[in-house]
């Protein structure tokens, strides 16, 4: 069990505590890592990460996740902290996906708003969906999420019941809501295929220029990379999953024009049916010619998050693509260097930025750049290898306009 130590800087909607597991295949160290990501997903739907429990057990329970002491303990601080209207807590948030049974138990023993990861964000991507596109392709996870769960938003009947002969009404209302959301989800997914196409004809009338894509974890600073060097105003924030639409510009570096597309920020444990219903906002990544892989090297995790991405468009497109590693932040890198005469092997923490500058370097050939999109500091470096590596795909589609290009680099010292 461990304090949040965060001080309360904003007004948020309701307090919140956080459980997670700790297991032979999660350490100490990844729940730790995996529990602050939540307490940021937490922040950014609104609430306030009051408190974290941990529990070490080899696998979790079938019925409450948690052991039933864990529990109790964590009841009796919430029951605690109701005597305050300051510091009442309205939620429970757990770290993993809980099964219906286990959502329906742990809420009637906490008497709070039990949420797991998944549907935590779930409930960040519809605050944060602002197009028709990005509204439909998260109504129809929410459904799919939903759908399995009905019994537990029907537990209100039980209190009505009364004895024999009320349970029909019960389970025909769950059977007419099942009823209903296939149908919102078979509408839901009628409506995608609409839209899908809508896009591919606009992909299709976007020419023959080549395609890059942004990708990378949520909240490495991608649409800001995007608004330096398409010079627009894609909205970006420090919050995770600040971009869910897929926005595209144009951008030309020494006269060659290419498209440059931003794209939603991957994470870990994203919910499979977001992926399935974001799969259409993907497309761009499918259709990409380049994929610049955004790294925020000042992350202590960053190594995990650079796994989750390309497991993740695996998942999309199994066709293997040019990728240019970005590895931003460079301003906000920290280290600690060690002891001269400390004998213990070097830990992620004890490298500094030249040091994995030359591992990355060697393990990537060289197709990796150092930067930090807020300082703008190697943004003429970025774009240089963007401008090498747009030319090679170019002049290997349309070898013919392989003269252009030597007019260019002679007429064009100078990147725009």
């Amino acid at each position: 069990m461990a304090d949040n130590k965060n001080i309360k800087t904003e007004i948020y909607d309701e307090n919140a505590v956080l459980i997670g597991l700790i297991t032979p295949q999660q350490n100490e160290q990844k729940e730790n890592e995996y529990i602050n990501e939540l307490a940021f997903l937490c922040e950014t739907a609104g609430a306030f990460p009051q408190k974290k429990f941990f529990q070490k057990v080899d696998y979790p329970h079938p019925s409450t996740f948690v052991g039933q002491g864990k529990l109790q303990e964590i009841k009796e601080y919430i029951k605690d902290m109701s005597e305050d209207p300051e510091t009442a807590i309205g939620l429970a948030i757990f770290d993993d996906e809980l099964s219906p049974k286990q959502l329906q138990i742990i809420e009637k023993e906490l008497e709070v708003k039990v949420l797991d990861r998944t549907s935590l964000i779930l409930d960040i991507f519809a605050k944060r969906a602002q197009t028709a596109h990005a509204k439909t392709q998260v109504a129809l996870a929410q459904y799919k999420y939903l759908l399995p769960r009905l019994t537990r938003m029907w537990t209100h009947l039980e209190r009505q019941r009364g004895g024999i002969g009320m349970r029909g009404p019960g389970e025909t209302q769950i059977e007419t809501d099942r009823r209903i959301i296939l149908d919102r989800i078979s509408l839901l997914k009628e409506q995608l295929v609409d839209i899908d196409k809508q896009k591919a004809i606009q992909r299709k009338n976007r020419g023959k220029l080549t395609r890059v894509a942004l990708v990378g974890y949520t909240n490495v600073g991608k649409s800001t990379l995007m608004n330096l060097l398409s010079k627009s105003d894609v909205f970006a924030e420090n919050k995770l999953f600040a971009t869910l639409d897929t926005t595209v510009r144009k951008v030309t570096v020494s006269n060659l024009p290419f498209l440059l597309s931003d794209t939603v920020g991957f994470i870990r444990k994203l919910p499979h049916d977001l992926i399935e219903s974001f799969k259409s906002t993907l497309d761009e990544v499918r259709e990409a010619d380049l994929l610049l892989h955004v790294i925020d090297i000042s992350h202590p995790g960053f190594e995990d998050q650079i796994e989750v991405v390309e497991k993740t468009l695996a998942e999309i497109d199994k066709t293997e693509k040019p990728v240019i590693y970005i590895f931003n932040k460079i301003d906000a890198f920290t280290y600690v260097q060690k002891e001269e005469d400390d004998l213990t092997p070097k830990k992620r923490e004890n490298y500094s930025l030249d040091e994995l500058k030359n591992m990355w370097m060697a393990k990537q050939n060289n197709n990796c750049v150092f930067i930090s999109a807020h300082e703008r500091t190697n943004i003429e470096e970025l774009k240089q290898m963007l401008y090498q590596k747009v030319k090679e795909i170019h002049v290997q589609r349309f070898p013919y306009n392989d003269f252009l290009y030597q007019i260019y680099d002679e007429d064009s010292n100078v990147i725009e």
